[in-house]
């Protein structure tokens, strides 16, 4: 608590440090528990700092997150502040490896140029990675040694060093053997800069995701109108909805609590909580849920499950829960650091005591020299851009084939899948209702009835009338004039076409107006199909059905067969019914189904498998597919679905299609090959690098290695890490 507040009052427009603990104490009062995104375990009352990993606490009830994003705006601001500083530090240093001669050379050579370098740096290291020592140093209270630590011994042992050299040169000239002894404050400034950066893009994903889960909580109107006891309405805010209230819902209105039907029909659309494309005809007795919209009758409903207890809301639980669970590439990196820090401490002092005991005079000096170069050589500059570098052309070589990736899991994870579950509408459909066929039962030609019928839909709202609308013009048909036309609510829509009477409709609309309907239609087998089926009588004669159902995208089948021949075992689950999605699957040559689940089962039937060792991808587009993404080793959402199902993805396919899915399975390949390259040469040229600072070479050739190629050397090997990433664009997929 103490560090948060300390962190919020340096940035502008944040609260002072005294509004921020009263901030801290109103949540402890309340009783709001925060948890650490990447240790769930860690839990405290208000908000601070993981003793684990240093990230920063956050509600772990969704609904009570707010949009103040206080560190992302500090961070943020110290970013921009240090990075002012430290690119002149950077475009001059490097500058002179690249001109020998010149002002630059003459700049370096000045007796004023090290006092420059340190103006510049000592803000940036003191002031923008202040939160980095007020983690490392909590790492080290509790004694979880992690990245911070790894960031506060390289950029302080850089600094330390290069104010010794700058305050006291006689000392460390003496101890070098050397005129001039170099500094290091362009490495503690742009690690620090660096650092900072990667602050803020982690907390801005975060922050996007947050912002994910908000629009999906409102998806639910803020207010209801309920009906009092003595028949009157009142807008009232929803928080007030108790179980057993009645609620009116007018047309347009969005469904505020889980509920039952008590009077009228209306079509509500269901699309962002169950994922079925054509909405669902609803009636007396019939359940509603929160967050669908109600599109053209008046419903009186009485409220079954409000607040928390609605599935939107355990949507939004859920989702929020599998994403803490998630384990982030960080995990590998901290726990390297855990041995790798005490190991290079250890190793230093190790080298000041051997130095100290058989080395020459003066022994002290050789000893801190030693001591020095092993923590300078063995910064963690290479490690540090060992998996960034990857991920960085990797997620850029992906996003130009229309893939975009969230993080460093996602690519490792997707290498290793052996389970593929599907959702279909949306995944393996188009997921919007489309003219399947056309069935003419008179004289009639089909494209006549489509006429006609379309002619008539184009005055109405029902949700299938813009299919039928859409395919006459994809053909090419000229709509006619109507005259006397007529909605009715439920049923259809009439009028006079070419002085002809024509109905477009349900069977019951058919039945009302006189019209017989032979037997040999199929209608019972398309509508358990979960297909749309509407009626076209002209003057009083039935002439055929339009059937309006989804279809499957072009893409789709090649790709379930190349990932079944890779090994890769793919199941559709869905929220449409059984006999929906066995059609579907017998055409794709998918064997396996599960048909008819709500969004918590399709969660529960990810976490099954995943408990029978499978490692699982999802794919889906909807908020009903959110918490079975979230929870999935890896999550894969289609770039035209809901930005809930897009945020709680690891892998995002912008076209939509699947085809996408191989070249990303690919490339997760090829990049997770590249990162464990890149780490051996990090390590390696560790493994290399410490002994010969430690003095290997003396005994033998009298070298003891110099902090200034002990810098050198640090940079090669960052070079190498960037070079070998860089390979990564030129790979095919």
């Amino acid at each position: 608590m103490e560090n948060h507040s300390e962190n919020n009052c340096c940035s502008s427009g944040q609260p002072s440090q005294k509004e921020s603990y009263y901030m801290a104490l109103k949540d402890i009062q309340t009783g709001l528990v925060y948890t650490c995104p990447m240790h769930p375990e860690i839990q405290q009352l208000g908000p601070g700092s993981c003793p684990k990993c240093g990230m920063a606490l956050e509600p772990s009830d969704a609904f009570a997150s707010n949009d103040e994003q206080h560190e992302l705006k500090d961070m943020s601001k110290r970013f921009w502040f240090t990075a002012i500083l430290s690119i002149p530090l950077l475009l001059i240093n490097m500058g002179m490896h690249f001109s020998p001669v010149g002002w630059l050379q003459h700049l370096a050579t000045s007796p004023y140029f090290n006092w420059f370098q340190a103006l510049l740096a000592t803000p940036v290291v003191l002031w923008g990675g202040w939160p980095f020592w007020q983690k490392a140093w909590a790492s080290i209270k509790s004694g979880y040694l992690n990245m911070f630590t790894l960031i506060g011994l390289g950029v302080g042992v850089a600094y330390l060093y290069s104010l010794t050299v700058l305050v006291v040169p006689y000392f460390t000239s003496y101890l070098l053997m050397s005129d001039a002894a170099a500094v290091y404050f362009e490495p503690a400034a742009v690690i620090t800069t660096l650092v900072l950066l990667g602050q803020v893009l982690e907390l801005r994903a975060r922050s996007q995701t947050s912002q994910a889960v908000q629009q999906l909580l409102e998806l639910t109107p803020p207010t209801a109108r309920i009906i009092m006891p003595d028949g009157t309405e009142q807008e009232i805010e929803l928080s007030h909805i108790k179980v057993g209230h009645l609620l009116r819902i007018r047309p347009g209105d969005k469904i505020p609590v889980d509920a039952a039907v008590v009077e009228g029909t209306s079509t509500i659309n269901q699309a962002m909580i169950t994922g079925e494309s054509i909405p669902v005809e609803k009636s007396v007795s019939d359940k509603v849920m929160a967050g669908t919209l109600n599109m053209n009758g008046s419903l009186i409903i009485r409220a079954e499950r409000v607040g928390h207890e609605t599935v939107l809301a355990q949507v939004v639980a859920m989702v929020t829960k599998a994403q803490r669970t998630k384990a982030p590439i960080q995990r590998l990196a901290d726990k390297v650091s855990g041995y790798f820090v005490p190991i290079v401490i250890g190793i230093s002092l190790v080298t000041a005591v051997i130095w100290y005991i058989w080395g020459p005079e003066p022994k002290m000096a050789y000893a801190l020299v030693a001591s020095i170069a092993v923590l300078i050589i063995a910064c963690p500059c290479a490690l540090g851009l060992a998996t960034p570098m990857s991920i960085m052309v990797g997620t850029g070589r992906g996003a130009r084939e229309g893939i975009l990736i969230k993080d460093a899991t996602a690519l490792e994870t997707l290498a290793k899948i052996d389970t593929l579950v599907i959702d279909k509408t949306g995944t393996l459909t188009v997921g919007k209702p489309q003219v399947a066929r056309i069935i003419n039962v008179s004289a009639q030609d089909p494209e006549t009835i489509l006429l006609y019928a379309a002619t008539l839909e184009k005055g109405s709202e029902h949700p299938l009338a813009a299919a039928i609308v859409e395919d006459a013009q994809k053909k090419g048909l000229t709509l006619k004039e109507i005259q006397e036309f007529m909605s009715i609510t439920g049923r259809g829509v009439q009028g006079k076409i070419d002085n002809a009477f024509v109905a477009v409709g349900n069977e019951a609309f058919m039945y009302s107006l006189g019209i017989n309907l032979p037997e040999a239609t199929n209608i019972d087998q398309y509508r358990k199909a979960g297909q749309g089926v509407v009626f076209v009588s002209i003057n009083y004669e039935f002439c055929g059905l339009i059937i309006v159902s989804d279809v499957i995208k072009e893409s789709t089948k090649p790709v379930i067969k190349k990932l079944q021949e890779q090994g890769v075992e793919v199941i559709m689950l869905t929220g449409d019914n059984e006999i929906t999605a066995k059609a579907i699957a017998q055409e794709l040559g998918i064997s396996k189904i599960k048909a008819d689940v709500l969004p918590t089962e399709k969660y529960d039937y990810v976490r099954l498998l995943q408990d029978q060792g499978k490692i699982v991808a999802m794919v889906g587009d909807g908020v009903n597919d959110a918490p079975a993404l979230a929870q999935a080793n890896i999550g894969v959402a289609m770039g035209t679905g809901a930005d809930i199902a897009i945020e709680s993805a690891g892998l995002t396919l912008m076209s939509g299609n699947l085809d996408g899915i191989t070249k990303a399975h690919q490339l997760s390949l090829v990049t997770l090959r590249n990162i464990k390259q890149n780490l051996f040469l990090a390590f390696g040229y560790n493994a290399l690098a410490i002994p010969i600072a430690a003095g290997l070479l003396y005994p033998m050739f009298g070298m003891l290695l110099s902090p200034v190629i002990a810098s050198v050397a640090m940079a090669l090997s960052s070079v190498s890490v960037i070079l070998n990433a860089a390979r990564l664009t030129k790979v095919k997929i």
